[in-house]
């Protein structure tokens, strides 16, 4: 599900690098701060109401509302096998009247190297209206959301990644209905496309490298912010036999699973929804940042005992760490990871993502 997908993101942007909530960058169309909007204060920790259903093409552009993001991972390969996952996402927020804030994060695990780079930018620009296609530029990065493929643009020192995405089954609507709970009180809007075709470029130290794999996305937003200690695991796993899983636990401060819920997907594309009582996730070792200090699990078996199925999620990098501190204000491990595992007494083999947020001590940008 999402990754800092912890939202100060606008009043952390407004207070880094693109102004604080006094010290704003204007819009064109304005000389002069705009008027805070009165909003009721239980918009802060009670999500909205489902007004109304998710339907595409409309919802899969940006809203109106204080937090939302567009987040795509995956894997890729060129013709000589080199393997690389990626991390691309875009933030959107929005607080009160101030101009529209995004954040944007870019990460390449050169799984043949055994080494990890990542960048962030933030811009303050107006929101664009919600009909494909959507340009969403942050920076010099760029994310367009069409209605038959998205495109990510985005470099950063070392590498430069070109790709096309195409949906090889329809989305996924969590929770059943698309409003997903996923802590007491606090939900959003969720819907993944589980199962992107990827085509494209990946520039490597200058050298461009025709790549092919697969991706997923992820499609949240709604009046939320979030607030206090803890954070969640996130698990984004493509089996091999057509399957893909999500999984979600939200932990404490203290590291104690509050929450938890997830989807299975069938090769079909028709989901099953999953209570926390469905599954388990145990860690099976742990890995500490040399970079922040923080100690993350680290390998993990998974079970669905109602499907027969037993998962070993093994990390392909250990240090898969952003400091995202200029941007999201958020320090979270989010990594590529290979599937081994059983159902029944089949092989079960793939490949997928795991987020982990709330192990790091989580402080604001410096402006």
């Amino acid at each position: 599900m999402c990754s800092v997908r912890l939202f100060v993101i606008a009043l952390a942007l407004l207070a880094s690098g693109c102004g604080t909530m006094s010290e704003r960058v204007p819009s064109p169309a304005e000389s002069s701060p705009p008027v805070p909007t009165e909003r009721p204060a239980s918009l802060f920790l009670t999500p909205p109401p489902m007004v109304q259903p998710i339907t595409f093409p409309r919802d899969a552009g940006p809203h109106d509302v204080l937090t939302e993001w567009w987040y795509y991972t995956g894997h890729l390969k060129t013709a000589d096998g080199r393997r690389f996952g990626f991390e691309f996402v875009v933030f959107q927020g929005q607080r009160f009247g101030y101009p529209t804030a995004y954040a944007a994060h870019f990460a390449i695990s050169d799984l043949g190297r055994q080494t990890f780079r990542w960048a962030e930018q933030t811009a303050v620009v107006p929101r664009p209206e919600p009909v494909l296609p959507v340009v969403l530029p942050v920076g010099d990065w760029r994310l367009e959301l069409g209605s038959q493929a998205d495109r990510i643009q985005a470099t950063m020192p070392g590498y430069a990644l070109n790709l096309v995405l195409r949906d090889r089954k329809p989305p996924v609507l969590h929770d059943q209905d698309g409003y997903f709970t996923w802590a007491p009180e606090t939900g959003s809007y969720y819907y993944s496309r589980t199962r992107l075709e990827a085509t494209g470029t990946l520039t490597v130290d200058g050298q461009p490298l025709p790549v092919t794999g697969q991706a997923w996305m992820d499609h949240q937003w709604g009046n939320f912010l979030l607030i206090g200690r803890g954070g969640w695991n996130w698990f984004a796993l493509q089996l091999d036999d057509g399957r893909e899983l999500m999984l979600w636990n939200t932990h404490d401060g203290a590291g104690n699973v509050i929450f938890g819920s997830g989807t299975l997907v069938l090769p079909d594309g028709s989901p099953r929804y999953l209570a926390a009582t469905e599954f388990t996730i145990t860690a099976t070792g742990q890995w500490t940042s040399p970079h922040s200090g923080a100690t993350y699990p680290s390998g993990w078996i998974i079970e669905l005992p109602a499907e027969g199925l037993t998962l070993t999620v093994i990390p392909l990098l250990l240090d898969q760490e952003l400091q995202t501190l200029a941007s999201t204000g958020v320090i979270y491990w989010e990594g590529a990871v290979e599937i081994r595992g059983h159902q029944t007494d089949q092989p079960v083999t793939g490949v997928g993502y795991v987020e982990l947020t709330g192990y790091a001590p989580d402080r604001p940008p410096q402006g």
